[in-house]
């Protein structure tokens, strides 16, 4: 089976101001994060880089072929790093610049494909002209957008209007439309239009009272493909984060081990539906290596 990962995220060093709030890292994988100290990282990740490498190391021992990297604001612009990490590994990895609707000129960076714009930070509107502007010149030049956005019901209703003015634009939701708030469904049914796919980076995260093996995760995955198709619906992890709690393989295995999805639907949720969205060539085959204590 093809397994790729539609969101994590990479930095060489998290360094930012969001909303007037410092957010850099303490060590041990800790980060200050609005004014509290958080676990950012796992603690052997000690000197706050979350680099590709380690990422790679733990892909290939969990048998993930490729992964997309999105950005967020309060990791701080990654876009050079990306760059070169898109450069020397292109087969693995496929990038997304950030764009801060907010802050950032909206010009389309260079080398991209893909553009990541973490919609629920943002407090301008996704119908402001020039924002609309921007997601046009997107649609033109045949970029991907990868969003996530607020469980707010304005919110998805701009984004719903958007599609309608930019058919053509491919969009990824991220964070499988923030499936614990109240108007996750809608988020999901953005997926009726042909061009937009939902993805499941963070669902270990907002189902993390529950823990693994996510049961009601699981069951909102059925939910969702019932509504809009699992050829819409695509798994992500939001690695590096989800991993203070959890293996990285465990982001995944927990749907592989449900009886609520056949063998054909986890094989297009894993990685086929992401595969041909993103267009992945060459993935690696990836065997299985025994941990010690098998």
């Amino acid at each position: 089976m093809k397994i790729i990962d539609a969101h994590s995220h990479l930095w060489l060093k998290q360094d930012t101001v969001v909303d007037g709030s410092h957010i850099y890292p303490m060590g041990r994988g800790r980060a200050m994060f609005f004014g509290e100290e958080r676990q950012m990282l796992p603690p052997f990740m000690l000197d706050g880089v979350n680099s590709a490498e380690i990422f790679l190391a733990n892909m290939d021992y969990a048998q993930v072929g490729g992964a997309v990297v999105v950005q967020e604001v309060i990791d701080g612009n990654q876009d050079a790093y990306l760059l070169d990490v898109q450069k020397r590994y292109p087969d693995r990895f496929f990038v997304c610049a950030l764009k801060d609707l907010d802050n950032d000129a909206l010009t389309i960076p260079e080398g991209f494909r893909a553009i990541a714009v973490p919609g629920h930070r943002a407090h301008r509107s996704l119908l402001d002209p020039e924002v609309v502007a921007f997601f046009k010149e997107m649609e033109k030049r045949g970029l991907i957008l990868s969003m996530c956005l607020a469980d707010d019901a304005e919110q998805i209703a701009q984004m719903r209007e958007l599609i309608q003015e930019c058919p053509d634009l491919k969009i990824a939701i991220g964070h499988f439309g923030m499936v614990t708030g109240e108007h996750w469904m809608e988020q999901v049914r953005l997926a009726l239009a042909k061009n937009v796919y939902v993805e499941s980076g963070g669902i270990t995260w907002l189902y993390n009272s529950e823990f693994y093996p996510y049961p009601s995760a699981v069951a909102s995955i059925r939910k969702a493909a019932d509504e809009v198709g699992m050829d819409k619906l695509m798994w992500g992890s939001d690695y590096p984060r989800t991993i203070c709690a959890i293996t990285y393989r465990m982001s995944y295995d927990f749907i592989l081990k449900s009886d609520l999805l056949s063998a054909a639907e986890k094989e297009a949720f894993l990685g086929g539906n992401a595969e041909k969205f993103y267009g992945f060539t060459n993935l690696p085959e990836l065997p299985y290596i025994k941990n010690m204590s098998e």
